[in-house]
């Protein structure tokens, strides 16, 4: 594992200029050297004009952010650091206005961009599905005007709340409910849901089912479904919170998938000792993952 900063004081000395940055970022995508994917040479020239290396034996140009999310960036590496280090280091998240102000961006789009890449490299390329057994429910996220349904899933672990994952879902029904089981949980699980008969079906999908079933002396009060399913709730019960919270109920409904993962990120290392660490974890996010365009973006 690299060595990484574990206070912004930390940072700004390990990371003085864009070369400092480079090396880091070439350290964290080929950890065992770099090699000429044509030729499999193992030297390289630096291109004179172009941050690119150019192999010596055949010619190839090897670019160390193509294929990242920093793809094509006009920003500075370092400043792609400091957004990466305050928003790993604030526990309920950070705004586009925020950041804008934290790192004196000259406007609110191009802070909104930094934060939203960001957040799509938060989802770390073929993670491993949650297991054992895992409560599932759907909850409303949202006002009147901006209301959406979204599914939450969370591994029991002991008395304890594990792993989750949250996504926007299209309505309750049986074939919504299963694609997300399937794309999040894995196969031979055991989903604890309330008696809603949309996760009828998942027992052919592959999956144990245990459903929690209201005492009979439930029936006429209707108390809070939290009772049924803790975990979940809990989970929701911090989401809204943030939600209205840190982003102040404002999320592009195209976009909401994103930002649940960005949450889902923070809950999953909220254990973490060291917030240094995180922010480590994302940079080796951002390196594995595709880039995208601001207009997908948007």
């Amino acid at each position: 594992m690299l060595p990484y900063p574990k206070t912004f004081s930390e940072l700004q000395k390990q990371f003085p200029n864009e070369d400092f940055c480079r090396d880091y970022l070439s350290k964290l995508r080929w950890p065992k050297g770099v090699r000429c994917p044509k030729c499999r040479g193992g030297l390289f020239w630096l291109h004179k004009n172009r941050p690119l290396k150019e192999c010596t034996n055949c010619g190839y140009q090897l670019s160390l952010l193509a294929g990242t999310i920093f793809q094509d960036t006009s920003l500075p590496i370092r400043t792609w650091f400091q957004a990466a280090w305050w928003v790993t280091n604030q526990k309920t998240g950070m705004s586009a206005l925020g950041l804008q102000r934290a790192l004196g961006l000259g406007s609110y789009r191009t802070a909104w961009m930094l934060l939203h890449k960001l957040r799509v490299a938060m989802v770390r390329p073929k993670r491993a599905p949650l297991s054992g057994a895992v409560e599932v429910d759907e909850v409303f996220l949202g006002g009147i005007n901006n209301k959406q349904l979204i599914a939450v899933a969370a591994e029991i672990d002991g008395q304890k709340t594990g792993r989750i994952r949250i996504q926007k879902i299209a309505n309750r029904s049986t074939s919504s409910l299963a694609r997300f089981i399937k794309n999040n949980i894995e196969k031979g699980s055991t989903i604890v849901t309330d008696g809603w008969n949309g996760y009828g079906a998942i027992e052919a999908e592959g999956y144990k089912h245990t459903p929690m079933r209201k005492p009979y002396f439930w029936q006429d009060q209707d108390p809070d479904a939290a009772a049924l399913l803790p975990r979940v709730h809990r989970v929701a019960s911090l989401l809204k919170r943030w939600y209205y919270g840190t982003l102040q109920g404002r999320i592009e409904k195209k976009n909401l998938n994103t930002y649940l993962n960005e949450f889902v990120f923070r809950f999953n290392r909220r254990t973490s000792g060291s917030r240094g660490l995180l922010f480590l974890r994302l940079l080796e996010n951002c390196i594995q993952t595709n880039p995208k365009a601001y207009s997908k973006l948007t």
